[in-house]
């Protein structure tokens, strides 16, 4: 069925994590002049609030904006999807294929509209339409494009100094917050295993290849955010002394050595002198032969699109890094440069079609790599995490503007991830809690601003196009709280939460010979487990593989489980931490229903809830934060400058969508078009 359309071509700008009531605060500071003026061009609610699906984790709240349907009738429950083998593994969710409903760039691409779908995650990768029309860019992950398929090597600092006598190398140090610039005695990490697992479980290869993935979520070092505060990265000491044997040193130069590629690859490195004698620039280079570097550093300024080569397990591939001086003394006494990640620059495996990639890149430029550390390290987060996303941000905005103007897209469905990316590094450290009293609540209070003001430049990167016959349509799929208090173990969303569920005895682990609990379930006296963000599932006779619970007694025992949830008080507070618990059949009045979710659904009550997952997307938290979404629109087909007072759902963006194409609904959708925001009725 085809309608009249209001408008000729769409951009849904969707921007991971981007809350609405924090927003707010930041415009009316005037700090988003941006978002401002799409706001007085278009139309939203006053509160700018969008009422998220649930759960509130990216790729099922991703994944009903683009189907209309909520994760219950669409089948993407969680980040993860639950082992069909194992209550207590999880596998690969982020595959199109596991999705049930249809998604609406199938209907614009199947309808003559030139689509392009960029690293939308959860319901875009692999491509789900054999249209021409269709592009898609990744989405198998949420982290930046080409992540999870590129990372040949890991993030580094590089410490130079006269005091260091050898060149060491110590992968994956966990640096604490608080420790000088220089770290000399490298030794009780010199002969640790490095541990490649983590990066490659959560972006990787390893996810995608279907097998189960056991974590277990014990106490509070297991918890996504103690986790996320760690800052790893590579540390290489080098001497810093006189230049010598080089085909061209400048006068005065004193070099180091960088070694990357797991410590097998050196790179000799200048400090180098400007004409007032004082040393502000790093020359990098392949050899001591070579007659140009690979990159010069300057003070203050991140460089990327620098490409060397790179090699992992025994194959060697030129790929893209960016880098940074963090330190530089102007005697020349001591030098500290971070190296980012690198990215395979041959990977166009998640590109559709692949011409795309390669063209992207000679009008664009490569994709520059995101950094993923930061944490408790605040001079990190200044100096490398937070530019690195304002690099990149500029990046996309640049491809998707590219891709609108020369390759004639007209609808184009995005999505970026820096707020939330930062937001589960530092949203907790907000707020000055007992475990992070060590950090300054108001230097994190200072990175949330931050992370807002260059998502309002980027916003503003698309604005021309409200000039040029664009419908614009600003979304997220949920917001992030900075918490009020630590939160139980329960509902953290990367895998089985076993404290809580201990403790009312439920969930029993094997002993070890002093009687510590042990990372294994004694499914012979487990009753029921919880997993992922909002599940239990009762360890059930006939249907799971140690099943003890008889399936007439499942019945009571979900009233006893739902009971002693809601009598649950937190040991460090005194309040009640479950907010609503609901048998599966009866989660079907909030869309967590179904085979793909648990025998019950449960969520964390306002002032116990972590960043966003575990909660509904009404909870706010400290300094003006919240898990819902936003949303406004703006362009043809479009009122201009209106309010409304509807409440406006995630299952309603798809069919609005629809009706703005002219096009039909997408086939299982559950919402229902945002009628009182069209400059025309329908």
């Amino acid at each position: 069925m085809k309608r009249k359309a209001l408008t000729n071509k769409l951009l849904v700008l969707g921007v991971d994590g981007m809350d609405p009531r924090i927003s707010r605060k930041y415009l009316a500071e005037g700090k988003m002049p941006n978002l401002q003026k799409l706001i007085d061009r278009g139309a939203a609610r006053e509160d700018l609030k969008l009422l998220g699906a649930i759960p509130t984790i990216t790729p099922p709240c991703w994944t009903t904006l683009a189907t209309g349907a909520y994760p219950g009738t669409h089948g993407i429950t969680c980040y993860w999807r639950q082992s069909p083998e194992s209550l207590d593994a999880v596998v690969y969710n982020m595959d199109s294929r596991h999705c049930t409903a249809e998604q609406v760039w199938n209907i614009t691409s199947e309808s003559g509209l030139k689509t392009l779908v960029w690293h939308w995650p959860g319901s875009s990768w692999p491509p789900t339409s054999h249209s021409e029309n269709l592009s898609v860019v990744d989405g198998t992950q949420p982290g930046s494009v080409n992540m999870g398929v590129a990372q040949l090597d890991w993030e580094k600092v590089i410490v130079a100094s006269p005091d260091i006598k050898e060149v060491r190398y110590a992968p994956r140090v966990d640096k604490p917050a608080g420790v000088g610039c220089i770290i000399t005695d490298l030794e009780d990490t010199l002969d640790g295993d490095v541990d490649d697992e983590m990066m490659e479980l959560w972006w990787g290869d390893k996810a995608r290849e279907g097998g189960e993935i056991r974590t277990y979520v014990m106490d509070d070092e297991d918890t996504e955010v103690v986790i996320g505060s760690k800052v790893a990265y590579d540390i290489i000491n080098s001497p810093l002394k006189d230049a010598t044997g080089w085909a061209n040193a400048p006068e005065g130069a004193k070099e180091f050595t960088i070694l990357t590629s797991g410590g097998v690859m050196r790179r000799p490195a200048l400090i180098l002198k400007n004409e007032a004698g004082e040393y502000d620039r790093v020359a990098i280079y392949k050899n001591k032969k070579a007659a140009e570097p690979i990159v010069v550093l300057e003070k203050n300024v991140m460089v990327s699109g620098v490409i060397d080569d790179v090699t992992k397990k025994e194959v060697t591939k030129p790929a893209c890094r960016s880098m940074k001086i963090l330190e530089l003394d102007p005697a020349g006494n001591s030098v500290r440069v971070w190296i980012s990640n690198a990215l395979d620059i041959s990977s166009d495996q998640l590109w559709h079609p692949k011409s795309l990639y390669q063209e992207i890149v000679e009008n664009v430029g490569q994709v520059p790599p995101v950094s993923l550390i930061g944490g408790e390290d605040d001079e990190l987060v200044r100096e490398i995490f937070e530019p690195s996303w304002r690099l990149y941000n500029k990046w996309q905005a640049d491809c998707m503007n590219y891709a609108i103007k020369e390759k004639g897209y007209e609808a184009v469905f995005s999505h970026l991830h820096n707020i939330d990316c930062a937001g589960h590094q530092l949203w907790h450290l907000g707020k000055t809690l007992p475990e992070w009293d060590h950090t300054d609540e108001k230097i994190y209070q200072g990175f949330i601003e931050d992370f807002y003001v260059q998502t309002d430049e980027y916003i503003g990167e698309f604005m021309h196009l409200l000039d040029e016959g664009w419908t614009m349509l600003l979304v997220s799929d949920h917001g992030l709280i900075v918490g009020e208090n630590v939160p139980p173990i329960l509902g953290e969303y990367g895998g089985l939460n076993t404290k809580v569920m201990e403790e009312l005895g439920y969930t029993v682990l094997k002993k070890d010979e002093n009687g510590n609990s042990l990372r294994e379930v004694d499914w012979e006296k487990t009753r029921a487990v919880q997993i992922r963000s909002n599940y239990i599932y009762i360890n059930l006779k006939g249907r799971d593989k140690h099943g003890i619970v008889d399936p007439k007694d499942k019945y009571a025992l979900e009233e006893q489980i739902i009971n002693d949830l809601y009598n649950y008080r937190d040991e460090r507070t005194g309040r009640r931490v479950v907010g609503i618990c609901l048998r599966n059949k009866d989660a079907v009045l909030i869309g967590t229903h179904g085979p793909e979710c648990g025998d019950i659904f449960f969520s964390i009550e306002e002032g116990h809830n972590r960043l966003h997952g575990d909660s509904i997307s009404t909870s706010e938290g400290y300094f003006d934060t919240s898990v819902s979404p936003i949303f406004v629109a703006a362009g043809p087909g479009i009122k201009s400058g209106f309010t409304t007072d509807r409440i406006i759902r995630q299952v309603d963006v798809a069919p609005s969508v629809s009706v703005l194409l002219g096009l039909r609904y997408p086939a299982q959708c559950e919402g229902a078009p945002i009628y009182q925001i069209f400059s025309e009725d329908i």
